[in-house]
């Protein structure tokens, strides 16, 4: 029996991702750390096979400027730099785990702008709370069937 495909979206974050999962019309939602996402995808690869997974990686890095120049000091402008490079670091970290495990994967280019719980609520009738995280996860496989 052929199992139905399951569309993954991560937006990638240092300490928990938000991590969206797809499959027909079920939507799981979640917020979890890096080896519970390679657990996760492991686990899949072994139940439905590689072939039924798709993941799309928010990929900051792929913006022309990086640059979060606050009108603050440059300390507080150094942090949001390291944030904001670490954040990459798991973007890619996550694209390598995905070449590991051969589950094919797509690099996405932030271009939205964040989304609120009532708008993401109208277009995807979840009414369980969400966070920002989840959201944008969430949103980089909305349209993809």
């Amino acid at each position: 029996m052929l199992e139905q495909k399951i569309i993954i979206g991560i937006d990638p974050d240092v300490t928990k991702s938000g991590v969206a999962f797809k499959k027909g019309k079920e939507i799981i939602l979640s917020n979890l750390t890096f080896f519970q996402i390679f657990d996760k995808l492991k686990e899949l690869t072994e139940t439905i096979g590689k072939e039924n997974i798709e993941v799309y990686i928010e990929c900051g890095f792929l913006n022309k400027s990086n640059w979060h120049k606050t009108n603050g000091s440059n300390s507080i402008n150094a942090q949001i730099g390291q944030r904001t490079g670490a954040n990459h670091e798991i973007s890619k970290k996550l694209i390598e785990m995905c070449g590991y495990l051969e589950i094919k994967y797509y690099q996405i280019k932030p271009t939205r702008s964040k989304v609120n719980a009532d708008f993401f609520r109208q277009i995807t009738k979840i009414e369980q709370r969400t966070n920002q995280e989840q959201r944008d996860a969430y949103m980089l496989i909305h349209s993809i069937k």
